[in-house]
C-alpha cells in the first residue's frame, strides 16, 4: 500500500505548504506544533487525494487522536470531504 500511496503522491508534489495555519509552534499536552525549521525538511503535496482514517476522538484543538491510515478513497474527491459531526 505504501508504494501505491507514493506513486499517487509524487505527481502532487508542491514546493510550498498548502495549509494556512502553519507554521504553528504552539505546544500542547500531547506535543508541539510545526516550526519553520521543521517545515523546511518536509515534503508537501497538493491536497487532491482522500484517505480513510480511523481515530479515537477529536482533541479540543480540532486534531485527531490516535489516528490510523486505512487506505485511499478513490470514490471520493478530496474537496468534498468534511468533518463528520
Amino acid at each position: 500500500m505504501r508504494g501505491e500511496v507514493l506513486t499517487r503522491l509524487q505527481p502532487l508534489h508542491s514546493p510550498v505548504c498548502p495549509f494556512v495555519d502553519l507554521p504553528n509552534s504552539k505546544t500542547s499536552h500531547w506535543g508541539g506544533g510545526v516550526t519553520i525549521e521543521q517545515m523546511q525538511e518536509m515534503q508537501w503535496t497538493r491536497p487532491k487525494l482522500a484517505a480513510q482514517v480511523r481515530f479515537v476522538e477529536w482533541t479540543a484543538d480540532g486534531h485527531l487522536r490516535h489516528a490510523v491510515f486505512l487506505g485511499l478513497r478513490m470514490d471520493k474527491k478530496a474537496g468534498t470531504i468534511r468533518r463528520e459531526t
